[in-house]
């Protein structure tokens, strides 16, 4: 299937017979991809880092909560959750074990 996140386009596929999936990670600018990704054997998951396009539905932004106090002098990590937007379904098609990434957008 193939699948647009402003302007990243995804696009995967199998082979079962040779035992090959892959997905394409495009970034189209003005029409004409600029950039490639390519992934093969590979399960792969996409989410949203930051609110980088406006059109897009706000669930696919990364939200982040902090607890510091203002009284705290120590530096504190601050948990950031970004939800996936897309997983690749054909990698579990291959009838082996393969590695997953994350590609965030």
């Amino acid at each position: 299937g193939i699948r647009a996140f402003g302007s990243v386009v995804i696009a995967e596929g199998c082979d079962p017979t040779r035992s090959i999936s892959w997905v394409h990670a495009w970034t189209v600018t003005d029409g004409i991809i600029t950039q490639v990704r390519e992934y093969f054997n590979t399960s792969l998951t996409v989410t949203r880092f930051g609110n980088q396009n406006q059109s897009e539905s706000s669930d696919y932004s990364c939200s982040s909560s902090s607890s510091s106090s203002p009284s705290s002098p120590k530096a504190e990590i601050t948990p950031v959750h970004c939800p996936s937007v897309w997983e690749s379904s054909l990698s579990n098609r291959v009838g082996k074990s393969v590695p997953g990434l994350v590609l965030a957008i």
